[in-house]
């Protein structure tokens, strides 16, 4: 008889939970779908219907305040962390770099000279003004040749530059001086094995065309004694008597310099040059009566800036 008590008492509040429960249940579905009930699909949200769900659903207004109170924490620790942020890097800054690769003497079987080769830059990672010259005086007579080249660059690939401008060429010695201008292009950058090439092709005045490539590189045999082998090549589609110049190939120079870097600065530096002329060219020597094989020593100074 006691266990019947305890069985009918257990059903009668299982019954009476699930009815409570069910009860909810219905209370909860009647909130949920009242506000739908309110609203026509069919019409378009507009500014008369737009809050039915918001104003129906959040009616607690100390939550609405503690998440927007919480928004405005938020935003203040943010600026405050703004101001311990370091300053942006400048990724637009304006760079220059002057490199003064040859200031030399050249002593041999010619007559002595004075020859350089200077190029700096100044500008940023993508574009640059680049101004170049070269040139050799001779020493013991009034004579020598020089060029100077005022370019643009622009980076088109990872270590290379296309660059255009202007050249102008000038020629001295004792009976003349002539001069001639050009229009430049090229491109200039560090193939593999660090190769540093230099190439470029130039339309002068009157249109005669001609081009040079010039290809160096850099061998540490220590951390500052540094072997430089060099090497050019000019070429001439015409024959251009005036300056001497034939067409084909004009010359080839060879030169290996070795230096010693004091600091990344200066660094004296001692080597040999070779410079060959060849085909017409070769011939408009001969018949000047100048040399056409050309070896010196060398000793002078590199600097960069």
């Amino acid at each position: 008889m006691k266990s019947k008590i305890i069985l009918y008492s257990s059903l009668l509040a299982g019954v009476l939970f699930l009815i409570n429960l069910l009860t909810d249940v219905s209370k909860v579905k009647s909130e949920t779908i009242q506000p739908l009930e309110k609203f026509d699909f069919n019409q378009p949200i507009t500014n008369d219907n737009k809050d039915l769900f918001t104003k129906d659903f959040v009616t607690d207004e100390s939550v609405n305040q503690e998440l927007a109170q919480q928004e405005d924490e938020d935003l203040n620790n943010t600026e405050d962390y703004e101001e311990d942020w370091p300053s942006p890097i400048e990724d637009d800054e304006t760079f220059w770099l002057l490199l003064v690769d040859q200031l030399e003497y050249r002593g041999g079987s010619n007559p002595d000279a004075f020859a350089w080769d200077i190029q700096g830059w100044v500008g940023g990672d993508y574009e640059r003004i680049w101004l170049k010259t070269e040139g050799e005086i001779e020493l013991s007579e009034e004579s020598g040749e020089g060029e100077i080249q005022l370019l643009y660059g622009s980076l088109i690939a990872p270590f290379w530059d296309l660059q255009v401008g202007l050249r102008y060429d000038r020629v001295y010695s004792e009976e003349d001086s002539r001069g001639r201008a050009f229009a430049v292009i090229g491109v200039e950058g560090l193939a593999p094995n660090l190769f540093e090439v230099d190439t470029a092709l130039f339309i002068s005045e009157k249109g005669d065309v001609s081009a040079r490539l010039e290809i160096e590189q850099e061998l540490l045999i220590t951390q500052q004694l540094i072997l430089q082998p060099r090497f050019e090549i000019n070429v001439a589609a015409q024959e251009v008597e005036n300056f001497d110049i034939g067409s084909g190939i004009n010359d080839i120079e060879l030169g290996l310099r070795l230096r010693y870097e004091i600091n990344r600065n200066y660094a004296p530096y001692v080597g040999i040059n070779w410079i060959r002329l060849v085909g017409e060219t070769e011939q408009f020597a001969r018949e000047e009566g100048e040399s056409v094989d050309n070896f010196s020593v060398v000793g002078g100074i590199r600097m960069l800036f």
